[in-house]
């Protein structure tokens, strides 16, 4: 499956997109974001839109399964931190899907960025399944391609989970929890760090 795995491009941004809103619904930093469920699919889609389009395909890399069922959303070295001329640029359409809660989002972004490490690395932004595809080993086939290259090159790779049970998955690709961040009135989110592994597999 690793030898199909496809570079995404601009012509894939909604596709994508579409798939990140089904894939993190349930997931509890976006529960904590949009407490109701009804609509949080929509607003979920909305962010992961202009993420995949105005970030990821024009400053980093997406890697995606022939079907677009499964992607990961990388960074390159030095590349992760957002642009005020992109953050003031998604204000918006930010606003009208946060309301109320933007202001707490804005909190919680805070203190994650705070503690991303300094040093060279790899940046896993996002790492999705359509729910109905999970399970057939997609997700590790699209992390392949840049996880081998930061063993080549010898750098480190970072991400952050939402989800105590993707902690092991990740642990498999190499992953260390190095911190657990409790956002405010929400949920952890555990920060992860990968030394290269040269030679792994």
């Amino acid at each position: 499956m690793t030898s199909q795995i496809l570079r995404a491009g601009p012509a894939d941004a909604e596709r994508l997109a579409a798939m990140l809103g089904r894939a993190f619904e349930d997931d509890p930093v976006q529960a904590w974001l949009f407490p109701r469920a009804e609509g949080r699919r929509a607003r979920v889609q909305v962010f992961f839109d202009l993420e995949v389009r105005d970030i990821l395909l024009p400053r980093g890399e997406v890697w995606a399964s022939p079907g677009r069922e499964s992607a990961a959303g990388w960074m390159p070295p030095g590349q992760w931190k957002i642009p005020m001329r992109t953050m003031l640029r998604h204000a918006p359409a930010l606003l009208r899907v946060l309301g109320r809660r933007t202001m707490l989002a804005l909190r919680g972004l805070g203190q994650i960025e705070a503690r991303h490490p300094r040093e060279p690395h790899w940046y896993l932004a996002v790492l999705g399944t359509d729910p109905v595809e999970q399970g057939r080993g997609l997700g590790s086939s699209v992390l392949a391609p840049v996880l081998g290259r930061c063993d080549d090159e010898g750098l480190g790779a970072y991400l952050e989970s939402s989800k105590e049970e993707n902690l092991a998955f990740y642990s498999r690709h190499g992953f260390e929890v190095t911190e657990e961040v409790q956002l405010p009135n929400g949920p952890p989110v555990w920060l992860m760090w990968r030394d290269p592994q040269p030679g792994r597999g």
